[in-house]
């Protein structure tokens, strides 16, 4: 964040100074300003991806779709699978590989088990658009290079904890976690 626009104090902090003044210290403020942090976390690298991504036309959310289907078998996947893989609405889906399509980075293509559907197929333009990318946020360290690998693991998994506990997925213990 540019440095004149940095508030002079921690706004979240702030807020859970606030937050046990007036609810009392057995309150939940350590709750809030860690659910809070982390959405502004959020907020962050969402901003620092889609600017990483921007200067090779795409956005985070178009870039995760391009990865999405590098990593498929036959680089090609149905408008319902990537929505559900990329946590979306099918609508939203749709309009990504739309974009992806207007821009050359996909085909769409017949899906020849739906006639209704089609199958968004990654074009090597698309390919080499999405390894730029990637090897721009790898440089960046996906915004976390301050914290040592050890920390982003141990982050990873408390976050890990709370996405199980919520039923994001099912756990697979033969996974490692990872």
């Amino acid at each position: 964040m540019p440095k004149d626009l940095r508030l002079p104090f921690d706004p979240i902090a702030r807020a859970g100074e606030l937050w046990r003044a007036r609810w009392g210290e057995s309150s939940q403020s350590g709750a809030m300003v860690t659910a809070t942090s982390i959405m502004r976390v959020q907020q962050l690298l969402l901003g620092e991806f889609d600017a990483i991504a921007g200067r090779h036309g795409l956005t985070f959310a178009r870039y995760e779709a391009l990865v999405l289907l590098a990593f498929s078998r036959e680089g090609r996947l149905s408008m319902g699978r990537i929505g559900e893989r990329l946590m979306v609405h099918p609508t939203s889906a749709t309009h990504i590989v739309q974009r992806l399509a207007a821009q050359g980075f996909v085909d769409r293509v017949a899906n020849p088990d739906d006639r209704r559907g089609a199958l968004a197929v990654i074009t090597d333009t698309g390919r080499e658009a999405m390894e730029a990318t990637t090897a721009d946020l790898e440089a960046a360290q996906f915004g976390l290079g301050m914290l040592s690998s050890e920390d982003q693991g141990r982050l990873f998994s408390l976050l890990r904890d709370v996405r199980v506990a919520a039923d994001d997925f099912v756990e697979d213990p033969g996974t490692g976690g990872r």
